[in-house]
């Protein structure tokens, strides 16, 4: 059953199998919204959590694949402990890596040293060879100097916190205090119940999906759902679904924004609605211009 996390109406996924379970066996897409550590200050590659559309987790939970839960009473201690025991993994990871890290460099400089003790050497018979004098002997503080550079290394060795290797964690590494919540009924966590609008999205969603296209949402184009023949990782949407109430006026204006800005994007628009027998309606639009 797949956990999904939801809070003020979002639908949250943070398990990374379970986001892959969902795109693979459901064909839930989701959009991934969580910012990844090593490029916090970008947007062009997001990852985990993976948050999805009102209309696919409602989807999940009514078809059993799914279940929405969120956190009980008293989940903000439990925030501030998990909190407190990740900091700490990440002091003792720093510690480690610092460790490593030093000893690393103690045996890089011990093996340079060892190089520039036996080129110096190299140089006294080469001196002693040409002059036929003894070059001058290894002197002591020759042979204190790497010892000193080492003992240095020791106090000026800087390892800072931003150089450590971060593990991201695909699953909550402790127990969850979680409710079941019932997707038939508004709470504050999860309002869309009785919308009218989300229950018109939903049944076109579903239709669409009963299909076998694979929806995401389409707010950057004005509509409601960007429609594909298959993953979007494979295939560009053909479609762009906008719903409209049954027997409504839909201005002019509006029909031509609609197919005009279908045909510059190279989709054909769907207007979708839901008659009183609950059958979908779908009425393309495509703008042919002036001859």
């Amino acid at each position: 059953m797949i956990l999904i996390h939801v809070s003020q109406g979002a639908a949250l996924v943070w398990s990374a199998e379970e986001a892959r379970q969902l795109r693979e066996r459901h064909g839930l897409c989701g959009t991934p919204v969580g910012g990844l550590a090593r490029q916090p200050r970008q947007n062009g590659r997001l990852g985990l959590p993976l948050r999805l559309l009102p209309e696919e987790a409602r989807l999940a939970a009514e078809s059993g694949s799914g279940v929405l839960v969120r956190g009980r009473a008293g989940a903000e201690a439990r925030a501030e402990e998990e909190e407190r025991e990740h900091r700490e993994r990440a002091q003792r990871s720093h510690q480690e890596q610092r460790r490593l890290a030093l000893q690393e460099k103690r045996s890089s400089l011990q093996g340079l040293a060892e190089r520039i003790r036996q080129g110096r050497a190299n140089k006294r018979k080469r001196i002693s060879g040409e002059t036929g004098e003894l070059g001058p002997e290894a002197g002591e503080d020759d042979r204190s100097a790497p010892l000193k550079e080492l003992e240095e290394l020791e106090r000026s060795f800087t390892f800072p916190p931003e150089s450590c290797l971060v593990q991201i964690h695909t699953a909550c590494l402790g127990p969850r205090n979680l409710e079941v919540l019932d997707w038939r009924s508004a709470s504050e966590d999860w309002p869309h119940p009785g919308d009218p609008r989300h229950a018109l999205r939903y049944s076109v969603f579903k239709d669409l999906r009963a299909q076998g296209y694979h929806l995401t949402s389409a707010g950057k184009f004005g509509g409601d759902f960007l429609v594909y023949p298959g993953d979007p990782m494979r295939y560009h949407a053909h479609y762009i679904a906008i719903c409209v109430p049954y027997k409504t006026d839909l201005p002019l204006q509006d029909t031509v924004t609609a197919g005009r800005l279908g045909s510059n994007v190279k989709k054909t628009v769907l207007l979708c609605s839901v008659t009183e027998a609950e059958r979908i309606v779908y009425t393309s639009l495509r703008w042919s211009g002036i001859q």
